[in-house]
């Protein structure tokens, strides 16, 4: 069974990053992949210091095991100044090629303004640096408020169908690339 592990970099309470993050989920799971989602809302971690050690900080560990044992990744983040979220950059700094190297990973991207791609092109960038193989298809969602009910669900059939097409290729691609069923 491919394992994928989920991580929106937003610590807002209502969180469109983990929205976003969430239809994907859904959308994984139904064609049979096991998602754990890790909510860095409710993890306490450090800055990254460029050390080894961050044993007084648990959910460290708890970070580099989920990854280190999943067979991919979903990495959401908000848009913040034209790149991706401190938040998530230090979860990933918080990692190495150990936890990293060969994960199949998708991207998410949700900002307020017109969409662009500055932050999944730069989380293609760090993503390859650590050896991680992105899908081709990522989602960018402009005026991401326009995007979600109230009740947090996906107006837009058109964006609804790419959320599949993105969850269909990260499944596909991960059973390929990691030899998982």
């Amino acid at each position: 069974m491919v394992k994928i592990v989920g991580i929106a970099g937003s610590l807002r309470t209502d969180s469109y990053s983990q929205l976003a993050l969430e239809v994907a989920a859904q959308r994984l799971q139904a064609l049979g992949a096991e998602v754990e989602i890790l909510d860095l809302r409710q993890m306490q971690l450090p800055f990254c210091n460029g050390g080894d050690d961050y044993s007084e900080y648990p959910d460290v560990e708890k970070l580099q095991n989920a990854v280190k044992n999943a067979d991919g990744l979903v990495l959401a983040t908000p848009e913040y100044h034209g790149s991706v979220s401190g938040v998530l950059k230090n979860a990933l700094d918080l990692m190495s090629f150990d936890q990293l190297s060969g994960k199949v990973t998708g991207l998410i991207s949700v900002l307020g303004g017109q969409p662009n791609s500055n932050a999944l092109n730069d989380l293609r960038v760090i993503m390859r640096w650590v050896h991680a193989w992105v899908i081709p298809e990522q989602i960018g969602i402009g005026q991401v408020w326009k995007a979600f009910s109230p009740e947090g669900k996906l107006v837009d059939e058109k964006l609804s169908q790419r959320f599949d097409q993105f969850a269909q290729s990260l499944v596909d691609n991960t059973r390929k690339l990691r030899g998982v069923n």
